[in-house]
């Protein structure tokens, strides 16, 4: 059985018993309405010559309208394509650290899709919609044939999650246009984004010497709570630190709700005072781990670093936050 959309071709091999081969399209909709509708049960399918197809049960039979496989879209070509092994753990983590922070913005295509960078003994994924980055390394690898960069689409990468999970390996074969995987008889193909990828290096600061240390879940439930009350399109809570305290507060004037909250840092540089996106504070933290966040920064409006007290083994995560202007800055 074989999908596709242009962008992402699936295909699936399963056990049945053939009597007549030959092939036909099938409205994808209709066979998953079907298929999911029907208790457990063997299924017949059946298709003649103009196309119609009849799928039989113990039930009863469904008739519909199918189509030539000869007009269906051909098989995507891979060419000059080359092979990256990486244990599925791995892989899987690469993605989750770093997904959350896709663009949706289709007028910036190459940050729909994450940035895969491929050394001989290190591998990392990078993301970022232009207000938040998120970028996972890895060590606990070592290449086998490809080396270099390649976007992946989101979507791929969200089909990838889902085939990782019980998988005894992962490998990746990066071509021209496409990249491509298979695990235990599905076949996945997807066209990589041919984008010039921003150069994501320059952006993270390395003046963050205001450190606040605090804890992760403490600082989490915080910014939940009072988030809201925030404005629903803005999403801003402000952020102000001071030695030894952080207080977070929202205003939303269209609604006459406001909310503070303090919580216990470890912080002895000057105060300061931020505005952010609480939705984004929320997703990089629930995507960290580990009991201490570690808060790096620099001025009210220069990026923020965002991480963890002790990283794990063969792993490095750096999440990078844009803050929002507020009325004092």
């Amino acid at each position: 059985m074989r999908t596709t959309d242009l962008e992402i071709t699936l295909i699936t091999k399963i056990d049945a018993a053939v009597s007549v081969e030959g092939g036909v399209a099938i409205p994808h909709r209709t066979l998953m309405d079907i298929t999911n509708a029907l208790p457990e049960t063997d299924i017949a399918i059946e298709a003649n010559d103009d196309h119609r197809v009849v799928i039989k049960t113990s039930f009863g039979n469904y008739d519909i309208a199918g189509a030539s496989p000869d007009d269906f879209p051909s098989m995507p070509e891979v060419d000059n394509k080359k092979e990256i092994s990486i244990s599925p753990g791995t892989l899987k983590r690469l993605i989750e650290k770093t997904s959350f922070a896709l663009s949706a913005d289709e007028l910036k295509p190459a940050l729909t899709g994450a940035l895969f960078e491929v050394g001989t003994e290190s591998i990392s994924a990078v993301a970022t919609d232009g207000h938040r980055l998120s970028h996972c390394s890895r060590t606990d690898f070592s290449s086998k044939g490809y080396e270099g960069s390649v976007i992946v689409p989101k979507k791929f990468l969200n089909l990838l999650v889902q085939h990782l999970e019980g998988a005894d390996e992962a490998v990746l074969w990066v071509g021209e246009n496409h990249i491509t995987t298979s695990f235990s008889g599905t076949t996945i193909f997807s066209r990589v984004i041919d984008e010039r990828y921003p150069d994501y290096k320059t952006v993270l600061p390395k003046e963050n010497n205001k450190i606040m240390t605090v804890d992760r879940e403490e600082m989490l439930d915080s910014v939940k709570r009072v988030s809201i009350f925030s404005n629903r399109s803005t999403r801003q809570v402000e952020l102000e630190i001071t030695k030894g305290e952080a207080t977070v507060r929202t205003e939303d004037p269209e609604n006459a709700s406001s909310a503070e909250e303090k919580f216990d840092v470890d912080y002895d540089a000057e105060d300061i005072s931020l505005g952010f996106n609480a939705n984004y504070v929320l997703d990089m933290l629930s995507h960290l781990e580990g009991e201490k966040a570690v808060v790096r920064l620099n001025t009210p409006t220069s990026a923020t670093l965002i991480g963890v007290e002790k990283q794990q083994q063969n792993e490095g995560i750096t999440m990078l936050l844009m803050p929002m202007r507020t009325g004092d800055h």
